[in-house]
């Protein structure tokens, strides 16, 4: 049987909204600082004065106010994205907590409002400030029952996030391994040739231009007299055209 610690406890009497107001990161160090009575129980707004009341009933403490200095509690609010002006940059995505945020790079994000803890992380990451946070209407929504309904449901969804990220940071070492391990191959030997023998310089080139006007002059022989064949002057020339650009896309082709 599972052996459930202070911190456990302390931890299941959180909102579990990850959020950091109690200047740790997540609800789960907030709880390790209260067992090791490092901080006060008064710094989980989400958690409200009941929150106070619960923690402070589990420690064996007295009740104590929110700190004025500090975050207060205030009526839960949810993520709203303006999906006009969402550029797709999945800044917000990385920050929920929870994965209350769908979308794609380059693509229209949105909020599942049944998922939102109305944590805030979202806001300072959207380079174009497109998200609002909408209060909840329902006056009952701060209750404890509530809360802590809500508290079950985004404690699964975050520990199911942290596992998702753990096995993707194991399946990119694992890849960056095996890329490490595998030998570089070879060079096929025609590659090898061509890294081995020297770049033409410009005496091949026009060696090149030569042999290929040479050619085109054999195949199509001008006639001595333009006048009498006018039209295989053109056609010679043309071909003579022809050849000296495929001799010089050849050349470059070798140069490269």
């Amino acid at each position: 049987m599972a052996v459930i610690t202070l911190v456990d406890r302390i931890d299941a009497l959180l909102p579990q909204t990850q959020c950091g107001q109690c200047s740790h990161a997540g609800c789960r160090p907030y709880a390790e600082a209260l067992a090791e009575g490092r901080d006060p129980i008064n710094r989980c707004p989400p958690g409200g004065e009941d929150g106070v009341r619960a923690l402070a009933a589990l420690l064996n403490q007295p009740v104590i106010p929110f700190d004025p200095t500090g975050p207060q509690p205030k009526p839960r609010a949810l993520a709203v994205i303006r999906e006009d002006s969402c550029i797709g940059c999945t800044l917000c995505i990385q920050a929920c907590p929870v994965d209350a945020i769908v979308g794609a790079a380059k693509q229209m994000h949105t909020v599942i409002a049944d998922e939102c803890t109305g944590c805030e992380l979202c806001l300072a990451p959207c380079p174009v400030d497109c998200i609002d946070l909408v209060p909840v209407a329902d006056p009952d929504d701060g209750k404890r029952e509530r809360v802590m309904a809500r508290a079950a449901l985004a404690r699964k969804r975050y520990d199911a996030r942290q596992a998702r990220k753990a096995r993707d940071a194991a399946d990119k070492a694992k890849r960056l391994a095996e890329r490490a391990a595998v030998p570089a191959s070879p060079a096929p030997a025609a590659a090898q040739a061509a890294i081995a023998a020297p770049a033409a310089g410009p005496v091949d080139k026009n060696e090149l231009i030569r042999k290929a006007m040479e050619r085109a002059k054999q195949q199509a022989p001008v006639a001595a007299t333009a006048s009498s064949d006018k039209m295989a002057v053109i056609r010679a020339a043309m071909e003579r055209a022809a050849a000296m650009k495929a001799a010089q896309q050849e050349a470059d082709k070798d140069k490269e």
